[in-house]
């Protein structure tokens, strides 16, 4: 039963009753006494002292005065300043049921002879004056007054007028940097004063991670390389007396997805040491001098914690290389950044016991500074899973799924999965579970991890896509000599699978490869590629003698690897062996090359271009009938695989014995057919219909 459940207490009111822990006492915190309350009351008691503290009687007008003069009521007037009049009334006045509104108790806060009543503006003093003694020359000498002039100073509207902008200002400005501060997160950093403050988070032991290596698969080498430091960490004895120093940092290079950050998370938990961890970015802010600021406290902070581990992930946000851009301002802030930590990592003290973890997916625009060793010692290289690190990450995210049926077999899923990183193997093990879900059945099936593998890959299937017979019949044929291309060209990838059912945005068919683990390709094979790539395209032109817009992506794909082939790698005979490539823009708007160049590299690109779709299209002419026999088989079944293939065409020429992992997908492709039609095998490689 659930702890809603238990409780009786619907979710939304037991989370508002949920009260935050101590993590050191483990009972409910005390709420936080809010200092503000104290000078809101302060504020208040002085406002109300000086407007309602005090009596000033009841407000007349002139002729009200003049009556009340008349009848010998009037004690006394006192002028203040020379605009205001304080009436004061005799004691048999006071008696006066008239008068008993405007006679009150005496103020604590003034003395006790109060004016009953009050003239705002008595106008001109001397028209005053000769009106009062008018009023009073009927009157006996013994109830006749004197005028007593007076001189009263108030500050207290001068000063309000510039204290209270003022404290509406700061406080305005309190709450905004309070707002941008996160409310005080990363050791005060929401206050205004605090800033500067390192926003890193700190895993200790109140805090520990509980991410270790046995939760990492598929990066057996990265994990060597780590373990060594936590080792040295744990025994340093052990180093320190054969004369070794503890490494300064090592930087996690790798595609994104790859495992970069749930490696150092496996770190922090195996060390045993505090681990701090933040972003590149929490050390940029729009104040001038914040980043290094933020910088010298979070190395404050680890020095006192050491030995210790501080992870900084996409250290790019700041470590980008000096210099390369023209822009000023915020740019400058970021190099102050920077160049901060460089003098945090190699400073004068050596031996503080502070190891720097960073990841990034782009080391090539780091600054070489950051890359020396001395500052990052070490570059661990995660690269995407082979076979066999790929059944490891399967094993991993499978134990999560409780009902698995008997059918689903790691090594299979990860022989259908070329180039996916951890995170898309991730993905996909989620997937197939909600489709599962979404089917309504009792137990994960290979069938429902074959659906998330084609989801992954080539987004929803558009079920309710309208497409014309002439637009099927134009991707059919299209697929058709992607596939036939590719089956008979030597150096081409092995086919999977070819269909015509629309998926994901813009996508009406495609056709699925899979790609040997190799890491280098010869130029044999990158034409062979080529070919198989415009495929489609001269299928198109031989059956049709017109050619549509289908082709975009492939052309896209050909002609980034057309150029690469020119003017990276060297294939080419008149531009000869050079290379263009500048990964760090060393040349930043300006070209290596010349105009003449130039003009060359783009004329050889379309002269390789041109060739290769020529002997594809002359390979279309020979294989005319095999085109035929698997376009009209896709428009019946719409999904073909490979041992479909070579049932109507034949074995693949060049095939060689081929690895266990093709044939379990091969066989598979035959023995598993889904009828829904919305089965996917692997990818690297797939000409799309746009």
């Amino acid at each position: 039963m659930s702890e809603e459940n238990k409780s009786g207490q619907t979710p939304g009111n037991q989370s508002n009753k949920k009260k935050s822990l101590d993590p050191k006492t483990g009972k409910p915190k005390s709420p936080r006494f809010n200092y503000l309350w104290i000078y809101a009351i302060l504020a208040v008691i002085f406002l109300g002292i000086t407007f309602f503290g005090q009596s000033d009687g009841t407000k007349i007008d002139m002729g009200k005065l003049l009556e009340m003069v008349r009848k010998g009521d009037v004690k006394g007037i006192t002028v203040i300043n020379g605009s205001r009049a304080d009436i004061y009334l005799t004691d048999e006045a006071k008696k006066d049921e008239e008068y008993k509104d405007a006679v009150g108790e005496p103020s604590p806060l003034r003395e006790p002879n109060v004016p009953a009543y009050y003239l705002k503006d008595i106008g001109d003093y001397e028209v005053f004056r000769r009106d009062l003694d008018s009023a009073m020359a009927k009157l006996p000498p013994e109830d006749r007054f004197i005028i007593n002039p007076d001189t009263e100073e108030n500050y207290l509207p001068g000063i309000l007028s510039w204290v209270l902008p003022l404290a509406i200002i700061i406080a305005f400005w309190v709450i905004i940097m309070r707002r941008m501060g996160g409310g005080g997160a990363g050791g005060g950093a929401g206050q205004i004063f605090n800033i500067g403050k390192s926003k890193a988070q700190l895993f200790d032991k109140d805090t520990k991670v509980s991410v270790t290596f046995k939760d990492v698969a598929g990066l057996e080498e990265a994990k060597v390389e780590v373990m060594e430091i936590v080792d040295f960490l744990k025994n340093p004895k052990k180093y320190t007396d054969l004369g070794g120093k503890i490494p300064k940092g090592a930087l996690l290079v790798g595609p994104p997805g790859t495992g970069k950050t749930l490696l150092a998370k496996a770190v922090a938990g195996e060390a045993n040491v505090p681990f701090f961890s933040l972003s590149g970015s929490d050390f940029v802010e729009m104040f001038v001098g914040v980043g290094a600021s933020r910088v010298r406290d979070l190395f404050r902070q680890a020095k006192e914690k050491a030995p210790c581990i501080i992870f900084i992930d996409e250290i790019d946000a700041i470590g980008r290389a000096r210099g390369k851009s023209a822009m000023q301002g915020a740019n400058d802030e970021r190099e102050n950044t920077l160049n901060q930590l460089l003098t945090e990592m190699d400073g004068f003290g050596t031996d503080t016991g502070v190891i720097i973890l960073a990841a990034t997916n782009r080391p090539d625009i780091l600054d070489t500074a950051l890359l020396r060793p001395g500052r990052f010692d070490r570059q661990i290289s995660i690269d995407k899973p082979d076979l066999v690190g790929r059944e490891h990450i399967f094993k991993v995210h499978l134990k999560p799924l409780t009902k698995l049926s008997d059918d689903v077999d790691a090594q299979k899923l990860a022989a259908q999965t070329p180039g996916f990183a951890g995170a898309e193997i991730a993905n996909v093990c989620n997937e197939a579970a909600l489709i599962a879900a979404r089917k309504n059945k009792t137990q994960v099936e290979m069938q429902d991890f074959q659906d998330a593998i084609d989801r992954v890959i080539g987004g929803l299937e558009k079920k309710n896509k309208l497409i014309s017979p002439e637009e099927k019949q134009i991707v059919a044929y299209h697929e058709a000599g992607h596939a036939v291309v590719g089956w008979f060209m030597r150096y081409a990838d092995p086919l999977l699978k070819v269909s015509i059912v629309p998926r994901g945005v813009a996508a009406l068919g495609y056709a699925q490869y899979l790609p040997k683990e190799q890491y280098l390709y010869r130029k044999e094979q990158l034409i062979d590629s080529m070919c198989m790539t415009l495929g489609g395209r001269a299928a198109e032109d031989v059956f049709f003698g017109k050619i549509s817009t289908g082709a975009q992506n492939d052309l896209e794909r050909i002609t980034k690897m057309a150029y690469a082939m020119v003017t990276i790698y060297g294939m080419n005979d008149k531009v000869g062996n050079v290379s263009f490539n500048d990964p760090q823009n060393e040349y930043g708007f300006n070209k290596p090359y010349s105009d003449e160049t130039a003009q060359l590299i783009d004329e050889e690109v379309r002269i390789m271009i041109q060739e290769a779709y020529l002997r594809t299209k002359q390979l279309i002419l020979d294989k005319k009938g095999e085109v035929e026999i698997i376009a009209k088989q896709l428009l019946e079944k719409e999904i073909l695989f490979r041992a479909d293939l070579e049932t109507l065409i034949g074995k693949r020429p060049f095939d060689d014995k081929g690895s266990d992992a093709e044939n379990e997908i091969s066989a598979n492709g035959t023995e598993e057919k889904p009828e829904n039609k919305s089965e996917v095998s692997d990818l690297l490689d797939s000409s799309a219909e746009d």
